[in-house]
Formats: structure tokens, C-alpha cells, sequence
């Protein structure tokens, strides 16, 4: 499985951000609910369009966006 297979980004689609492909779930929101303690069992019920290798994807994805992720440091004055 790759997330491309199941992660798509479309200007059209939750203004583009994130989601699982073909539907409006945005990887944010899956990771948001399990960062708050819901199980991934509870996500199934909830959205009945979603699958656990989904939710798999959506964490891949998050995790891969945070390891390309750059920051920058500014100095600022004294």
C-alpha cells in the first residue's frame, strides 16, 4: 500500500486539503480523533466509508509530512 493509493489532495475537494481518496475525510481530522483517544474501531463506525488501511495511510502521511517538514529559526533583535 502506498498513500498515494489513498491520499489525495484536489483544489476542489476541503479546499484542497488532504483527504482520504474519493471522499471528504481529511487526514487532519483521523489523526486529530486518535491523538484524542478515539480507537481506530470507533472511526470505522463513525465513517462507514473508511477502512483501517485508511486510516493507516492518513498516518503515514502525517508522519512523512512532518519528516520533510523545515523550520526556520529567526533571530530576532536584542
Amino acid at each position: 500500500m502506498t498513500i498515494h493509493e489513498r491520499i489525495e489532495t484536489k483544489p476542489e475537494v476541503m479546499l484542497g486539503k488532504p483527504v482520504v481518496k474519493g471522499t471528504r475525510i481529511p487526514v487532519e481530522l483521523i489523526v486529530r480523533k486518535l491523538g484524542e483517544g478515539a480507537s481506530v474501531e470507533d472511526l470505522l463506525d463513525a465513517y462507514p466509508n473508511l477502512t483501517r488501511e485508511d486510516v493507516q495511510a492518513a498516518l503515514i502521511y502525517a508522519a512523512d509530512t512532518l519528516a520533510n517538514e523545515t523550520t526556520i529559526y529567526l533571530e530576532t533583535g536584542t
